[in-house]
Formats: C-alpha cells, structure tokens, sequence
C-alpha cells in the first residue's frame, strides 16, 4: 500500500510538473523550475489527499478545478491578473489536449485505463516516462545553448516614441534572457534613448551580470522597426532597456519577432 502511494505522489508530481512546464514554456512566464517544481508538488499532495474526500462527482469537479487555479498561483510568477490568466488559461489547455491523446492513444493501443492509477507502460505510470522525456528536452536545450554561438549579424532599428525616432544598429543575443511582464526586453544604450521625445520609463527590471545584480531601467517603445535582408519587422509597444554604460549598438531579445 505505501509503495502504492509513493508511486502515485511521483506520478502526480511527474504529470503536473509537466504540464506547468508546457504552460510556463508556452507564455514565456519567468517562473522559475524551483517554482514549477513546489507548484507540481503541491499538485501531487491534493491529488493523494482527493480520492479520500466523500464529495459527490460535481463538487470534486469544483475542486478539481479550484485546486489548479491554486497550483498555477503556486507555480507563475506574475505581474498582474492577465499574466496569471494567460498561465492558467494554458495549463488547463495542455491538461484537455494530453488527458484526449492519452485516452485516445490507450484506447487505440488496447489499453484499460484503471480508476485511481491511470495508465500504466508495464508497471510504470505514464506520467514518469513523460516527465523524464521532458527533463531530457531541458537539458538538450541547455547544452545546445551553451554550445552554440551568439548571432551577431547585424540588422538596422528605428525606436519611435511620439512624433520622434532613433536609428540604431543591432543584432539578436541569445544571451539576452531578460523578460518584463513576460515579453521580451532589448536593450540600447541610454545615450540613443535620450534623443527620444517624449521617452515613457515607466517600469524596471531585474537584471544578472557577472558583476552581480542590478535593475536596469525600461523603456515602453510606441513601435520598434527591424529591417534585414530586404524585410521589416514591426513591433509595437517593445520594451527597450537603457544600458547605462554606453555603447553604439542595440542588444535585442532573440524572441523579440514572436512578440
């Protein structure tokens, strides 16, 4: 009986770190995996706990749901109401979509789906291979990160704010993986940015260099124009960080164009 319920707690815990994952990847939300983690465990403790509360079929839905808008809380690190919905929006999404290609693809297969153990590949529950899929898509990404090189050609940017605009050279850092309210954040040296009238510095961001941490102002553009190879990318309402220590060059976010 207790090996019974250590497997399925690592199981609950498997699934839903899973999904969080899918969820934070999907709206870029800057949670941390410590975060994702402490969310998916508290997943797995309501999930053990569920099964043993005398409520009928349409108050455990309640719960149930009640209990996934609590661990997304858990598990995000939000702005604001809009953040947390766009997060909690995508996790019950993946939750529909996986629990429909589960049950399909077992069906297909022959496979009896059991009441308070899920399905299972020989003795292991589904959501452990799964999870440890996921863990290796993580790390491959980490070292392909690690071992490939920064983009540096160059692209040519005007900064619009009001009726006035900057131009600037660029080009995109995978290095940079700074986000604010989850968009991406390019940086350009304040000198460029002070050409700008009106200039709204409206927010801030924390920032981690090798000299420690720092926040770096943000600078809310009306439109950032990107133009390469013959074509031109508009973005609307950038956000721009002021590098303090000068520089000619713009550093942008190389998931500026998904914005």
């Amino acid at each position: 009986m207790q090996v019974y319920i250590e497997l399925a707690l690592l199981e609950n815990f498997c699934m839903d770190f899973t999904l969080l994952w899918a969820a934070k990847a999907a709206c870029k939300n800057p949670a941390t995996y410590f975060r994702i983690a402490l969310g998916a465990a508290a997943g797995a403790g309501v999930a053990a706990v569920f099964p043993l509360l005398p409520v009928p079929p349409v108050w455990a839905t309640v719960l149930k749901a009640v209990s996934g808008l609590a661990l997304c809380l858990i598990a995000g690190k939000f702005t604001g109401f809009k953040s947390y919905v766009k997060f909690t929006g995508l996790f019950f999404a993946f939750c529909a979509v996986l629990g429909g290609a589960l049950i399909a693809l077992f069906s297909l297969a022959g496979t009896d789906y059991a009441q308070g153990s899920g399905y299972t590949l020989s003795s292991v529950p589904v959501g452990i291979p799964l999870f440890c899929a996921l863990i290796a898509v993580i790390a491959a990404k980490k070292i392909a990160g690690r071992f490939s090189k920064r983009e540096k050609s160059t692209v040519k940017c005007r900064i619009f704010a009001g009726q006035s605009s900057v131009e600037i050279t660029g080009f995109y850092d995978s290095g940079n993986k700074v986000y604010l309210h989850g968009a991406p954040v390019s940086v350009v040296p304040e000198s460029v940015i002070k050409k700008l009238n009106p200039v709204r510095i409206n927010d801030r961001v924390k920032i981690h260099t090798v000299a420690g941490s720092a926040e770096m102002r943000v600078f809310t553009a009306d439109r950032l124009e990107i133009e390469s190879g013959g074509k031109k990318a508009v973005i609307k309402g950038a956000y721009v960080g002021l590098n303090p220590n000068g520089g000619n060059v713009a550093v942008l976010h190389p998931d500026i164009l998904e914005v």
